[in-house]
């Protein structure tokens, strides 16, 4: 057991950590890996039924059956394959969410990173994919749940961003860029859709994940790092906490943005990312 889950686990068995979400019904996308999945697994943990979301049929189904072995209360829990930057297929997400459930109280936006590199090494066919992909799939998902999301009292949505949007890092120029179209829309739904709907953006650091270690080996391959170890060691030792984020404290802070709990918790990007951040806001 990690030092994270000693904290987190025995608290959950005493029942401190009930965030009132049992029972509701949450859309998490891009989450059949990385911390999409994380953020889906800290929900059905919480008692919510949970639709997940993933382009590869194999992958989704192997994470819906992992989260269905945690759910607790009877949550219940749905994969639903489907492209984000595919229009139609993210009509058909939000639909089939509420088809099989009734209603939709809290909606997780995630999307697979773009690639990294220098400005002057990436195209126009890049840019133009990972705004498909970071920017208009949560336009899309969020324009076809709002109607949802306003009903029977309200809920949430949770947009799962980047530290990138608060300070620029090296080779990073799309996350850098694109992403913080993303905190734009966020911060303008949460005064549009107030007071029915609470808005917040989570801003990840490092995190255990797929997606950092392929980053670590990216900056291998272009030469900055000699070796993976040594690309691990520099991004642990820009963290003050001295060590990666773990995806399950993640999942707990998205947890806790969805819930009642955060109930005065409206309009703001939340970094998750151990104290690395420079900047001041």
């Amino acid at each position: 057991m990690t030092a994270v889950q000693t904290v987190i686990r025995p608290l959950r068995e005493r029942g401190v950590m009930d965030l009132r979400i049992d029972g509701n019904v949450a859309l998490a996308t891009a989450s059949s890996g990385g911390l999409g999945f994380a953020s889906a697994r800290a929900l059905v943990r919480e008692g919510a039924n949970v639709v997940i979301n993933g382009r590869t049929e194999g992958t989704l189904a192997e994470a819906a059956e992992e989260l269905r072995a945690e759910a607790t209360g009877g949550a219940e829990v749905v994969a639903i394959q489907g492209d984000l930057t595919d229009p139609d297929d993210v009509a058909d997400l939000v639909e089939g969410t509420v088809a099989e459930f009734g209603r939709l109280d809290h909606l997780v936006t995630s999307a697979g990173g773009p690639p990294s590199g220098p400005f002057l090494g990436i195209d126009d066919a890049a840019w133009q994919d990972t705004y498909e992909l970071l920017v208009m799939s949560v336009v899309r998902t969020v324009r076809e749940a709002a109607p949802h999301l306003r009903a029977d009292g309200g809920g949430t949505i949770v947009t799962i961003a980047s530290r990138t949007v608060k300070e620029a890092v090296d080779s990073m120029v799309l996350s850098n860029s694109v992403r913080m179209g993303v905190i734009g829309l966020e911060k303008t739904i949460s005064t549009e859709f107030a007071p029915e709907v609470r808005a917040n953006a989570v801003l990840p650091g490092s995190h255990e994940t797929e997606r950092v270690e392929n980053l670590i080996e990216q900056g291998v391959e272009r030469g900055e790092y000699a070796s993976y170890e040594e690309g691990y060691a520099d991004r642990v030792s820009e963290v003050p906490l001295d060590r990666l984020g773990s995806t399950e404290e993640f999942g707990a802070t998205v947890a806790f943005l969805s819930s009642p709990v955060s109930g005065f918790i409206n309009g703001t990007a939340v970094p998750i990312d151990g104290g690395s951040l420079g900047s001041n806001l």
